[in-house]
């Protein structure tokens, strides 16, 4: 125990020794000089109170107190900024800040680097090849350009247009143009005139070849005079985007801008927020209200009373916190460096002589190597340059610039402001709104109130009024509306390479409409120019066609209930059965019968189904009348009760299909669809000359469809300005017109006499348009969806297309009819009943046939064979209804004794045996 206490002790004592030796390592006073130009007079008032700070606080350098000796040097000079660093080097500094002139800097970096001193910037430069003794603070140009890009990535531009001030915004913005060559993305760059008044003419031809959004490189004393400017010609608002590269953006005063939903955007490398830069702003904020000196001079947002002091949202200039940080860099290398060996500064160093300092490359090693939290985020180094540190991304809102998100080098853009915020706080914007509505009057979607306008009343009324009314409730916006010539289209004049816009696109495009609401349809030509909220209606394109005269009845349309087949097959049944019967009462001796009841020893049987009388049943079953003729024998029966069950179904699916015929009135059109009208050239055809539809057969890959477009564009007359012209020439008849599928669906409710012929072309949505980049897209997307889960469009539909609305639903629909002719699938199985009881029957007649033989064989006496063959050979006689009932022979001896055969009668078929000579 007693020898840990003895090695604590030791350790203690050796640290306190090496302390108090160390602390001494450094000069009584160390200097550091800078070169400031009349422009930097913040940074050279920072560069002189964070000197004085570091004094008071006496945790860095120990008791050796730093001094600054500050040269004022004209801009651009660099002979004289070079005699004033040679005369600084004369009085032994340590380090050297300045100047911010690229051309003067690039001397004094070229003689501290000779002379081994420690050349710290804190202004952007944009050299490439950088002085082993030059340390940079201000973040590197390519790594900023990499921020930008990361942006432009994240909102997905594909068109953008680049503002630049001097040929060294071109440098800043040297990674933006790479990954627009790169990425196929339409680049335009401009260079802002030097005379203001030249901007508005600038930005008219922007607004003329539609470049809306915008990345600004300028001193960041020139945006308001930017901004002034592009809000004079009315594009500072939330479909103009413009995103400045400068870092001190919060500096300005753009509470004008605000309210009108200007859509600004920045990066920013001092938070406000911080609380190392709150607490430094509040010290600088002190001297102010003090009346003394402050680097926050010349700044606009500082607090004006001692009751703002502790305001934590002011902005601080870059150069000035970067000016902090940088006398702080060199305060803390130079204490580290002392702890470890003894440094002083030279003063026999001179510009004139080759020697060095040499404490200046321990000094600037550990420069390079610091990594600290400071008032511009990290700092840290890679080869005297600062390529690792973190941006926040800042927009303007109500409330001035708000943070919505950082970026970082390996993490790229981090939006950290949700669509739930952005959502809320477009959607309260948007409640303030007065939003300029243009559309076009198209019934049902938008018409004029009938009768005399009322005062106060609505302009127009219809279903997407309707749908605009159920928005604005719940968005809770207002609006004014107008109506345009027409949906309208735009194109690219390739001769002055400008924007040509008509109708309601034109309206959008200029800015001077923020919605167009219509029965327009979602193309993709014109969601090059314009955008689209989610659909609320969806369609397709088909046929207007008048409704052909009814036909006029045929003259054996009694036949129509049943088809061809049927009827073949039916005739066929008839005369099967009909012979099979005849052949089956033959067969069978049941039906041979005595023709004369009263007269029992008649010597004749008589059949009654001869080949007429078999056919009179057969006919007589078949039209539900009967005969006098009825079957005696079970197989004749047999196929009587088939042949009349068979005839029941028959007589009854006929008798029912006749009804149906008889009752619907039958249409006869001569086309069915796109391809009948294709097919001859009788029946003109045509669409609206502008507008989707036509786009769609113009466009088409389908042979038939470009078949049909040559057909059309051949002619103008096919072609009409408006649905209502369309449904005129329609009416007039002989014309088929191409519509939207809702537009026809309105019209055939209202006239009885067109119909809707085929079905849908293709497949389409109505949208409301905005202008490309409209905040107010999703808000409006994400409600229609509300709407239409809610079933509220459904609803509105039926108001406008069924209901007593406007002669909506006068029209009954009258459906086609359905009922066809039966054929052999529908009856089939009565005839394989029937089939069945012929045979059977047969099957039935020949076992009679055969019992009956084999009785007479035994009254008769001779074989069974004999007896067969002869009866069959008399049924197979197809002529005569009667028979002898004996056709039998026998032996009798004549008065001349001569033995001579004689028939022997018998009475084998119901009469009384006889015999006879």
């Amino acid at each position: 125990m007693d020898i840990r206490n003895f090695f604590l002790s030791f350790v203690w004592i050796y640290y306190q020794y090496f302390t108090i030796v160390l602390s001494s390592a450094l000069p009584d006073t160390i200097i550091i000089g800078g070169l400031f130009e009349d422009r930097n007079k913040g940074v050279e008032i920072a560069f002189r109170h964070t000197t004085e700070k570091i004094n008071l606080r006496g945790d860095v350098l120990g008791k050796s107190l730093l001094i600054y000796n500050i040269a004022p040097v004209s801009q651009d000079d660099s002979f004289e900024s070079s005699k004033k660093v040679c005369k600084m080097i004369k009085d032994g500094v340590a380090a050297i800040f300045g100047p911010s002139s690229q051309i003067s800097s690039g001397h004094v970096q070229s003689i501290c680097n000779t002379l081994s001193i420690p050349h710290i910037q804190t202004h952007w430069d944009a050299r490439v090849d950088r002085d082993y003794f030059s340390i940079s603070l201000y973040p590197h140009y390519e790594v900023l350009g990499k921020a930008y890009v990361d942006l432009i990535k994240y909102w997905q531009w594909n068109t953008f247009t680049i503002l630049y001030e001097d040929n060294d915004g071109l440098i800043r913005l040297e990674e933006v143009l790479k990954f627009s060559k790169g990425a196929n993305v339409k680049v335009t760059v401009r260079k802002l005139d030097d005379d203001p008044t030249n901007w508005v003419y600038m930005f008219k031809e922007m607004i003329d070849k539609q470049e809306k959004r915008m990345i600004i490189d300028c001193d960041v004393k020139k945006v308001e005079s930017v901004l002034h400017k592009a809000s004079l010609v009315s594009i500072v608002n939330e479909y103009y985007h413009f995103m400045f590269t400068t870092l001190d953006l919060g500096l300005l005063d753009l509470d004008q801008y605000s309210f009108g939903g200007a859509n600004i955007t920045a990066f920013r490398l001092v938070d406000p927020k911080n609380p190392k830069v709150v607490a430094v702003n509040e010290d600088w904020v002190f001297e102010e209200l003090n009346n003394r000196e402050s680097p926050l001079q010349g700044q606009r947002m500082i607090p004006s009373s001692f009751l703002s002091l502790y305001n934590t949202t002011n902005a601080m200039e870059t150069d000035v916190a970067l000016m902090y940080d940088g006398v702080f860099l060199a305060a803390h290398a130079l204490d580290e460096v002392g702890k470890a060996k003894q440094i002083s500064t030279d003063k026999e160093l001179s510009c004139s002589k080759s020697k060095s300092w040499a404490d200046g490359l321990s000094v600037l090693n550990y420069m390079k190597t610091m990594d600290f939290q400071s008032l511009t985020g990290r700092v840290q180094f890679e080869n005297g340059e600062r390529r690792n540190f973190n941006l926040d991304v800042v927009e303007l809102s109500r409330t001035g610039l708000q943070k919505i998100g950082t970026w970082g080098p390996k993490p790229g853009v981090n939006i950290t402001k949700s669509e739930k915020e952005r959502k809320v706080e477009v959607e309260k914007d948007l409640s303030k709104k007065v939003l300029r509505i243009t559309t076009k009057e198209d019934p049902p979607y938008v018409m004029r109130p009938e009768g005399e306008a009322k005062p106060g009343a609505p302009k127009f009324e219809g279903f997407v009024i309707d749908v605009l009314e159920l928005l604005k409730k719940k968005l809770k916006f207002n609006y004014t509306i107008e109506a345009a010539d027409g949906y309208g289209s735009c194109k690219e004049n390739s001769r002055t390479k400008l924007i040509e816009c008509d109708g309601m696109m034109k309206e959008l495009v200029e800015g001077k409409a923020d919605l167009a609401v219509a029965g327009m349809t979602i193309t993709y030509d014109r969601e090059k120019y314009i955008d689209f909220t989610k659909p609320f209606i969806n369609l397709g394109i088909s046929i207007l066609f008048k409704k052909p005269e009814p036909a006029p009845p045929k003259l054996f349309s009694f036949l129509d209930p049943l088809s061809t087949d049927v009827w073949i097959y039916l005739l066929a049944a008839f005369m099967c059965v009909s012979f099979m019967l005849f052949v089956i009462a033959r067969f069978t001796p049941y039906e041979w019968c005595n023709p004369h009841p009263c007269n029992p020893e008649t010597d004749v049987v008589e059949n009654q189904f001869s080949i007429l009388n078999s056919l009179w049943f057969s006919i007589g079953a078949l039209m539900q009348q009967g005969s006098e003729v009825a079957p005696r024998a079970i197989s004749t029966r047999l196929v009587a009760c088939c042949w009349w069950f068979f005839t029941l179904i028959i007589i009854s699916s006929y008798t029912a299909n006749l009804a149906a015929f008889l009752t619907v009135e039958r249409m006869v059109s001569p086309i069915e669809g796109a391809e009948d009208l294709a097919k001859q050239s009788v029946i003109k055809y045509g669409t609206q000359k502008t507008g989707s539809t036509a786009k769609f057969f113009s466009d088409s890959v389908f042979p038939t469809f470009q078949q049909m477009w040559t057909v059309m564009d051949s002619d103008s007359n096919n072609f009409v300005s408006s649905n209502v012209e369309g449904m005129g020439k329609v009416e007039n008849g002989n014309y088929a017109y191409f519509a939207e599928s809702t537009y026809i669906e309105y019209v055939i409710a209202r006239k009885c006499e067109l119909m809707q012929i085929g079905g849908l072309l293709d497949s389409k949505g109505y949208g409301i348009g905005l202008p490309v980049g409209s905040p107010y897209r999703d808000a409006l997307s994400d409600e229609i969806l509300n709407l239409q889960e809610q079933q509220k469009i459904a609803e509105l539909k039926v108001k406008w297309w069924k209901k007593e609305r406007v002669q909506g639903g006068v029209c009954a629909e009258v459906k086609k009819s359905t009922t066809k002719a039966l054929s052999i699938k529908n009856v089939g199985g009565v005839f394989v009943v029937l089939a069945g009881g012929v045979i059977g029957g047969f099957f039935i007649s020949m076992c009679e046939f055969v019992w009956k033989a084999r009785k007479n064989a035994k009254e008769d006496k001779q074989t069974l064979c004999s007896e067969m063959s002869e009866e069959f050979r008399f049924a197979l006689t197809c002529y005569g209804s009667t028979k002898p009932t004996n056709r039998k022979s026998s032996l009798e001896i004549t008065d001349n004794g001569i033995i001579q055969t004689a028939p022997m009668l018998s009475n084998n078929y119901g009469g009384s045996k006889e015999y006879y000579a």
